[in-house]
């Protein structure tokens, strides 16, 4: 099945879909007009530290909703889904070390879990689109790529660690767009936290993304990087709690809500 073949469907039939096991890739061009979501699942002895870490950190860490403990439902955002199993692929952290891929985290789920969905800049790809400004990983049906960088989060409690950005190759001529168009979705990571010389962030080498698919470029583009959701991943790869999990870089949740009703004028 590819990304074409789910044109026109709404976030509640696709989550079925990835439910059902029926998709289990990146879900970038998917529902577009509907946001998506980053996760991250931890105790609730470490809840209160990640939300004040989320909102020290907006950039990187844009809270959409934070469910009640045990719950699995984002009813604000998705009623009716479910974050045990609504995701292509989830990511398993214990102490920091990466333990399992799986595609259903319901053998994990533990009554104490508290669940924090971000924003994710997959939802402004679809303005980006509009505006004209080229999207190399949609055009290519892959993923995107997403560097650890040397910038510092602001601590909070227990949590510290780097930011991570999302990059993506736009046309030296069309950046200005690039930064209007994601500008206006603040809650979704906003406008790029840096522009060109990838040496600036800590990236050594651009075709070697931390996470995510190798970059294309086409003559006359520079790289425009955007904070990404996938720091909280560092975070716990830094702090080692004792259990966190999160989607699988570029596997995101699909939420209801329109990508309009996010927008700032």
């Amino acid at each position: 099945m590819q990304a074409r073949d789910l044109t026109g469907r709404q976030p509640r039939e696709v989550r079925q879909l990835i439910r059902e096991g029926r998709w289990t890739r990146p879900t970038s061009g998917l529902c577009l007009g509907h946001a998506q979501a980053n996760m991250a699942i931890l105790p609730r002895d470490l809840a209160f530290d990640f939300l004040l870490f989320a909102q020290r950190n907006p950039k990187p860490c844009p809270l959409l909703e934070v469910l009640d403990p045990g719950s699995p439902e984002p009813r604000r955002i998705a009623p009716g889904a479910d974050v045990r199993t609504d995701l292509p692929k989830y990511r398993v952290y214990r102490y920091g070390v990466l333990e399992d891929e799986p595609t259903d985290i319901r053998t994990y789920w533990r009554d104490d879990f508290v669940t924090f969905l971000i924003g994710c800049s997959f939802t402004f790809e679809a303005g980006l689109v509009q505006a004209g400004v080229p999207v190399r990983h949609m055009e290519l049906d892959r993923n995107v790529s997403m560097y650890i960088t040397n910038i510092a989060c602001d601590p909070a409690g227990v949590f510290h660690g780097p930011m991570v950005v999302s990059m993506r190759p736009v046309p030296a001529a069309q950046v200005a767009k690039a930064v209007q168009v994601s500008g206006r979705y603040p809650s979704v990571h906003g406008a790029p936290v840096h522009i060109g010389s990838p040496e600036a962030l800590g990236v050594k080498d651009i075709q070697k993304p931390d996470f995510g698919d190798t970059p294309v470029f086409k003559p006359g583009e520079v790289p425009v990087f955007w904070a990404c959701g996938v720091t909280p991943q560092t975070v716990a790869m830094t702090v080692k709690p004792e259990i966190m999990i999160s989607h699988c870089p570029g596997y995101m949740f699909l939420t209801d809500v329109p990508n309009e009703s996010l927008a700032v004028v």
